[in-house]
């Protein structure tokens, strides 16, 4: 309880008991905080990974239709080359 002051001990020992308690829920607030902070930061990085994913997926894949579609195109040009050679003989 507080010290005898001039104000009536029954408000001041509640104001006591409320710092008190304030005092006593810091440590469980600040962990629940870290909690929240630290899944925060784990969604975010399991969304960027997921992002990072798709876009190389996306890189993959346009840069096997761009070998397939060279590939495709060297063959066409080796016969147009050898059709051009036998029409001008």
């Amino acid at each position: 309880m507080a010290f005898p002051t001039a104000v009536n001990n029954q408000i001041t020992d509640s104001v006591t008991q409320s710092n008190v308690q304030v005092l006593g829920s810091s440590a469980a607030v600040a962990l629940g905080n870290l909690y929240q902070a630290t899944a925060q930061a784990l969604a975010n990085a399991a969304h960027n990974a997921t992002l990072a994913q798709q876009q190389m997926n996306m890189t993959a894949q346009a840069a096997t239709t761009t070998g397939v579609a060279l590939l495709y195109s060297i063959d066409t040009a080796s016969d147009a080359a050898a059709t051009s050679m036998i029409l001008k003989s």
